[in-house]
């Protein structure tokens, strides 16, 4: 299966954050799916990121 993770799909994966459910972090995990990552969630956390909207904790 191919699944295209939009940008909070991706922020929550990558955070482990909770509000991820148990479905969806599994489907991401299983190495027999193809993850999708849109050009445009770059383009979105970098806009989140100059408004201070959205703290990285690191460097964007």
């Amino acid at each position: 299966m191919t699944l295209l993770l939009d940008t909070h799909a991706f922020l929550w994966f990558w955070w482990a954050d909770p509000q991820m459910s148990a479905k969806a972090m599994a489907a991401i995990c299983d190495p027999s799916n193809r993850k999708l990552i849109s050009p445009a969630s770059a383009w979105e956390i970098a806009i989140k990121v100059s408004r201070k909207k959205l703290d990285l904790g690191a460097p964007y």
